[in-house]
């Protein structure tokens, strides 16, 4: 499902969501394709939903109109990867 079309379905809301399709460039990921696991009513579920989420799962607003991530590296401990 598109983005567009999520933010159609359920206007203002928290929504978990699971990445289908997504491109990068440079240390944004910009994710274009995504399958609705549920939607969140309440502001703090959402943020505990959020802690838990690994991998392709995430947890957004659907006043956003483009779901943009911020790609973070992890760096080496002590100089080691």
């Amino acid at each position: 499902m598109k983005w567009e079309e999520v933010r159609r379905f359920y206007p203002d809301q928290f929504v978990k969501l699971r990445i289908l399709g997504s491109r990068r460039e440079g240390n944004r990921e910009y994710v274009h394709d995504v399958a609705v696991v549920r939607n969140i009513t309440d502001p703090a579920e959402a943020t505990n939903e959020l802690m838990k989420c690994r991998g392709d799962m995430l947890v957004y607003h659907t006043s956003n109109e483009k779901v943009v991530l911020e790609v973070r590296t992890r760096p080496g401990i002590r100089g080691t990867i």
